[in-house]
């Protein structure tokens, strides 16, 4: 029993099972928050909206997550992903987010990229009447240079980075060691998201290779995302397509 992993201590880590769930190690705090948007819908931050206790957890070291989508328990995994032959298979890339990253034209003090591949669609970085890369090429103006280091702050994934000149570290949120259980709000009403990793927690995939440790990081639970574990905003799709069919058969 003592190689067990519930018995585990062990430093703050997620390693992905095979076609599996996600196993936490450490006693990572986990919440859950929820999108606060506009009038308009768009997003601009998040509320905490509940803390899971040490009960939820049994007071382990050790807990795990579910990441095929079918859990009955959910956030926690139960084992549904041995009924539905779940295909967990991780095809994201291990390498880093530089080297994937490109950068937006203009900016004056400020220098933005994004990893396309990191990008799960949560819409923080446009609002109704501008976004990100408008805001770069007009950021000569300290205002508007503001709003555009809100927006890649506020962006969940990570896919949105900033540095203040070439040659420059990217400037990251003070964000917590934590896991937060997601919902977003879309036109047709609130539904589940990602699992929101911030914190530099690392990352190991089911084969051993460590993704690149990073502050932010969104990580699919929905088990449909083609970029595994990272979730894509498949979950967006689907679930706003069950939505709308959802109100339709209400009118």
């Amino acid at each position: 029993m003592t190689n067990s992993p519930e018995n585990e201590k062990s430093t703050r880590k997620i390693v992905i099972m095979k076609n599996g769930s996600y196993h936490v190690f450490g006693n990572i705090p986990l919440v859950h928050k929820k999108q606060v948007v506009s009038e308009y819908g768009e997003p601009l931050t998040w509320e905490k909206v509940k803390d899971y206790t040490v009960q939820n957890m049994e007071g382990r070291d050790y807990y795990r997550l579910c990441r095929c989508g079918h859990s009955k328990n959910k956030p926690f995994c139960d084992g549904a992903h041995h009924k539905v032959n779940f295909d967990g298979t991780e095809t994201a890339d291990t390498g880093s987010t530089e080297e994937r990253s490109f950068r937006f034209t203009g900016g004056t003090h400020i220098i933005v990229r994004k990893d396309p591949s990191l990008c799960m669609e949560s819409g923080y970085c446009g609002l109704r009447d501008t976004e990100i890369s408008e805001l770069v090429a007009g950021s000569a103006d300290t205002k508007t240079r503001s709003l555009a280091i809100a927006m890649v702050e506020r962006c969940p994934s990570g896919a949105l980075t900033y540095r203040i000149e070439a040659g420059g570290l990217d400037i990251e949120p003070d964000l917590p060691e934590q896991i937060a259980v997601t919902t977003e709000i879309i036109a047709e009403g609130e539904i589940p998201g990602p699992l929101w990793v911030t914190g530099n927690i690392p990352i190991e995939r089911s084969d051993g290779k460590p993704f690149e440790t990073r502050n932010r990081v969104t990580l699919c639970n929905c088990g449909q995302s083609r970029q595994k574990p990272l979730c894509d905003g498949t979950h967006r799709v689907l679930e706003g397509l069950a939505l709308r069919e959802k109100n339709t058969k209400q009118i």
